[in-house]
């Protein structure tokens, strides 16, 4: 997640639930939307960090596990480049996902 203040990298401090900016100290509330990478330079692996990205559309469509209206959606090319993308939906409630073939 970028700084809303200095533009840079923030780094998750999950136990507080919060991004804390390491170059000027601005701090937000985990989910407020953000996927990051952390790496151990000790260890050298790494751990994905996740939180529900606020940037992703939101469309009416129906969710098949939980009925909810409304799910966020991402374009993939799943196949050749001459096939259609795949369209990815992501329950907004229960977090189901399902694929729509074009």
């Amino acid at each position: 997640m970028l700084c809303p203040k200095c533009k840079r990298l923030m780094r998750p401090q999950a136990s507080q639930h919060r991004w804390v900016c390491t170059a000027c100290g601005t701090t937000l509330k985990m989910g407020t939307g953000a996927a990051v990478v952390q790496s151990t330079p000790k260890e050298k692996s790494l751990t994905v960090i996740e939180d529900r990205p606020a940037t992703l559309p939101i469309a009416r469509e129906e969710c098949p596990a939980c009925h909810n209206p409304e799910a966020f959606w991402v374009l993939r090319q799943t196949r050749g480049a001459d096939e259609p993308e795949t369209r990815i939906f992501e329950c907004t409630k229960c977090g189901h996902k399902w694929r729509e073939y074009q």
